[in-house]
């Protein structure tokens, strides 16, 4: 079937923008053919530094003939309503049929031909293109990223003909800007289009340019015994500024080295765009860096490299000087500066934020092992590297330079590591810290920033989080998970918002962010592959002790995964659902469960013992923590709650034999719920 072939080769698209331009004009394409009643086979875009490219495979010459039966009104309806009927499907009564009381009409289409929906479907994507930046030029109206030059529109190998602003469609596009001839040149189809691309020194794909900027950075380290250090963001960007990119490998000075090693390569890696370089044998910096031309240089790239050299020698004497300029100034200065920044109008100053993480740290620090006053001397120190003159250029290094400079300043190395990492984790990919000196800080940190944006109601809504406090509430949760933190929620959170000063929303700030760890963890247990409703379950039994409600819900998945679980489930449901429409009558019966009642059926009384027996297990298996056992000791009801409801009526005529019943099943349900709330669970 035939094949569409469109592209828009305009000015230089942003590396940054390209992932999701290729993204944007799939999903316009899809959604116009789709409207268009186009059926296809494949559909592919490609983005590069100069164009975009659409490819449809197997898309039909025409649409097809459409035929839709259309209701009308009811043939007594008055005349008015028949008459609007006939304009709005432009039919005439003869060809209205009546069927039980009711007009009906068939709308008939004729299939149009695929070549007459293209220019059309190709200018709404260009002009409602959803570029995050867009520029008008010349005396046009058209928005692009950048200048619009040429529009390649090809159907079945010919030109599908239209005009955007005054560039017309056609078979004609261009090659590199400098490698290539620098004659325009025609294609007949995308095979044709992607050869004649590459012979003039265009890789169309992102994936054949990365594998290009990998092969031959490798190559390069390997021939001079050095490794590249990876990283997947730069590459993407790399990937987007070179059409035909070409890695080369240059010489730094090797006096740099002595900077910290984070300090080299953001410079080479935020300025420059190079990949850093290392020696193998130490895993250290090697004195060279890799850059990813876009030319292939006659000389092998010496000149390139000099030239990269001098400039990245520039950058690299500019972090030195914010480097020997910080170790003359030092903590106590830094921290005072914090007195004169804002963290929040409502939250007071940096300064003030400090002092608050510093208390939290002093509280957290006997539950983590950690000794009080360095914990409070660690936080106080954490957030002083925000005003120092590396921070200030390379905000990305906050924390990590604070380590750097407290070494520096002979403070202990668990200080310095408290400094570094009291940031982490910062997403669900990020290191874990275990050290009981961070552990601290980082929990304060982050709870600090919960309690704090929670208690002037600055709380996530939907897609929006501008604090990232589902963030803080994913590293706290992984940072008490991890190292088996198990503290005083309430009190915790009490002494977070104390701190606050705002006293008017204590108790709902509490409530607002403990309800928020237990979303977060449903979404972290989901990931893991558990049960949201499970995690509701437990939580439903009043337990805040995270560590201890990963450990119930495991459990509980466990025993809801045999027969027993899953029939005692359904045993559970149906008696809360028997003690609830009783509830609605009047107040149910509590109290001691009779046993010896004349005729009293033996199933009563076996569930009768074994819900005390049962009782008494898991009150046992609970407070040893041994969630294995209690459920073994809910197992153990299975059997005697299916022969109560096979064999026993609970809403008996007499009214002592139905009390005690309903008593029964109230203890059933009141023993199953000192594990789970089980009426949260599904099924």
């Amino acid at each position: 079937m035939p094949q569409l072939l469109i592209e828009l080769f305009s000015e230089e698209i942003p590396a940054r923008m390209q992932a999701g331009a290729a993204r944007d004009l799939e999903r316009m394409a899809a959604e116009r053919l789709k409207a268009a009643g186009l059926a296809y086979e494949a559909l592919t875009t490609y983005a590069g530094p100069r164009r975009l490219t659409l490819v449809v495979e197997g898309l039909p010459s025409a649409t097809p003939d459409r035929s839709e039966e259309v209701k009308g009104p009811r043939t007594s309806a008055p005349d008015q309503a028949l008459d609007g009927f006939l304009r709005k499907t432009g039919l005439a009564k003869d060809q209205l049929t009546e069927r039980d009381g009711v007009w009906f009409g068939v709308l008939s289409s004729t299939g149009q031909a695929t070549t007459a929906i293209i220019p059309d479907m190709v200018d709404q994507i260009v002009r409602g293109f959803p570029w995050p930046k867009s520029m008008r030029w010349g005396s046009g109206t058209l928005r692009w990223v950048r200048p619009l030059k040429r529009i390649v529109a090809l159907f079945d190998g010919a030109v599908v003909p239209f005009e955007i602003d005054g560039i017309a469609s056609g078979e004609t596009t261009e090659g590199h800007r400098f490698l290539g001839s620098g004659q325009p040149f025609t294609v007949k189809d995308f095979a044709d289009y992607r050869s004649k691309l590459e012979r003039e020194f265009v890789l169309l794909d992102v994936a054949d340019r990365k594998l290009r900027i990998l092969d031959g950075a490798k190559a390069a380290c390997a021939a001079r015994g050095l490794a590249l250090v990876d990283d997947d963001g730069l590459l993407d960007e790399v990937a987007g500024l070179a059409e035909w990119p070409t890695p080369i490998l240059g010489d730094m000075d090797p006096q740099f080295l002595d900077l910290p090693p984070e300090v080299v390569r953001l410079s080479m890696k935020v300025h420059q765009k190079y990949f850093a370089v290392r020696d193998p044998a130490t895993h250290k910096l090697a004195p060279n860096f890799l850059v990813v031309a876009n030319v292939e240089a006659s000389d092998g790239g010496q000149a390139l490299a000099a030239g990269n050299s001098r400039v990245l020698s520039a950058r690299l004497n500019d972090a030195r000087f914010f480097w020997d300029e910080d170790l003359k100034v030092g903590f106590g200065a830094w921290n005072d500066k914090l007195k004169g920044v804002t963290f929040h109008a409502k939250l007071g100053t940096l300064h003030a934020r400090v002092e608050r993480i510093a208390a939290l740290a002093r509280e957290i620090a006997p539950l983590v092992g950690a000794d009080p006053d360095q914990a409070e001397a660690a936080a106080r120190l954490a957030k002083a590297d925000l005003a120092s003159g590396m921070v200030g250029e390379f905000p990305e290094l906050q924390g990590v330079m604070g380590g750097y400079y407290a070494r520096a300043f002979g403070h202990p190395d668990a200080v310095a590591d408290a400094i570094r990492d009291h940031y982490k984790p910062q997403g669900p990919a990020d290191t874990v810290p275990t050290a009981p000196l961070t552990v601290a800080v980082a929990l304060a940190d982050k709870l600090d920033t919960l309690v704090g944006f929670f208690a002037i109601d600055e709380k996530p809504t939907g897609s929006k989080d501008p604090f990232a406090l589902r963030r803080a509430a994913l590293g706290v949760i992984r940072l008490v998970l991890e190292n088996g933190v198990r503290p005083n929620w309430w009190n915790l959170l009490g002494e977070a918002s104390d701190l606050t000063g705002i006293k008017a929303s204590r108790d709902e700030t509490i409530v607002a962010v403990r309800e928020f760890f237990v979303d977060r963890l449903i979404v972290l247990l989901r990931d893991q592959g558990q049960r949201h409703d499970l995690v509701r379950a437990v939580f439903g039994v009043g337990d805040d002790d995270l560590v201890r409600i990963v450990r119930r819900v495991e459990a509980l998945d466990g025993f809801l995964s045999t027969d027993d679980g899953a029939n005692l489930l359904a045993g559970y449901k149906r008696a809360s659902n028997i003690l609830r429409a009783e509830a609605k009558k009047g107040d149910v019966p509590t109290g001691m469960v009779q046993t010896g009642l004349p005729g009293q059926p033996e199933e009563e009384v076996a569930l009768a013992f074994a819900v005390g027996a049962a009782g008494t297990a898991v009150d046992a298996a609970l407070d040893t923590e041994d969630f294995a056992a209690a459920m073994t000791a809910l197992a153990g009801l299975r059997g005697p709650v299916d022969a109560f409801f096979d064999k026993v009526l609970v809403n008996s005529d007499v009214a002592e034999e139905r009390d005690n019943r309903l008593k029964l099943l109230g203890q059933v349900r009141d023993v199953m719920g000192r594990v789970a709330d089980f009426g949260q669970v599904g099924g």
